[in-house]
């Protein structure tokens, strides 16, 4: 549902993005992925950046631009409907999206990162700033950000990948029963090491630990914190300076 002063760009036409323009050089873009999350939905890592993006900025009347909807998972290449991008592929995506943002006028960009393979992106934006004067890029793995990581911890320490903590209503499916029940932790070092064809077998379901899911309560307590810290990124701390406004 569309929430009011929401202009994601699906929602404006090019003339509204150029006035937009004229009093604001801001915008968001979530970054997500197409993979295995057990029960869940295949693009949990889609649905999550791309909502908390829009719930983030609606107040502030920035626009949010479509979830990048594939990214760097070549480990769960062993589950169907797992899709990923090459290291180098996805950087030369990342980099002519934020060329073709800092051409038509954005200086500061929100990358509202959904999952965690994609953080090689992270180190290229410093690259990509140096190459682009009076830019400004702030990277934000949303889900392990100081106040969110500290409200997961706080509610359930056995949170990962796939577990409780991605359970959201609106990553769930229609007709799948999600157990009742706890999986222990999985060695983390050991999955780094294991090949496509080795992982599976290693990892099951997919869930890397912890329950599959908690009441909806803990699970909007997180959400909350998630938007409150994700629209501080948008509004302060820019340290405008050069071309930027």
């Amino acid at each position: 549902m569309t929430q009011p002063n929401e202009i994601a760009i699906e929602r404006m036409n090019w003339m509204q993005v150029e006035e937009y323009l004229k009093t604001d050089d801001r915008c968001v873009l979530p970054l997500g992925s197409t993979e295995q999350h057990g029960y869940l939905s295949l693009c949990v890592d889609n649905i999550l950046p791309e909502k908390l993006a829009r719930d983030a900025a609606a107040p502030l009347g920035v626009p949010v631009f479509p979830v990048l909807p594939y990214g760097i998972t070549p480990y769960f290449r062993g589950y169907p409907g797992s899709l990923t991008l090459r290291v180098q592929t996805y950087l030369s995506i990342v980099r002519d999206l934020l060329d073709a943002m800092y051409e038509q006028g954005f200086r500061r960009i929100l990358l509202v990162n959904g999952h965690g393979g994609n953080t090689p992106a992270q180190g290229f934006v410093a690259e990509w700033m140096a190459d682009h004067p009076g830019s400004r890029v702030k990277f934000h793995n949303w889900w392990n950000a100081p106040q969110v990581w500290a409200q997961v911890q706080a509610t359930d320490t056995n949170a990962s990948h796939a577990s409780w903590m991605e359970n959201f209503p609106w990553t769930r499916l229609d007709g799948v029963t999600m157990p009742d029940e706890e999986k222990p932790a999985l060695d983390l070092n050991r999955l780094r090491l294991l090949g496509p064809s080795e992982l599976r077998p290693y990892l099951q379901e997919g869930n890397y630990g912890g329950r599959f899911q908690r009441p909806d309560s803990d699970m909007q307590a997180i959400w909350d914190v998630a938007v409150q810290e994700t629209r501080a990124l948008i509004s302060d701390g820019w340290f405008e300076g050069g071309d930027a406004k």
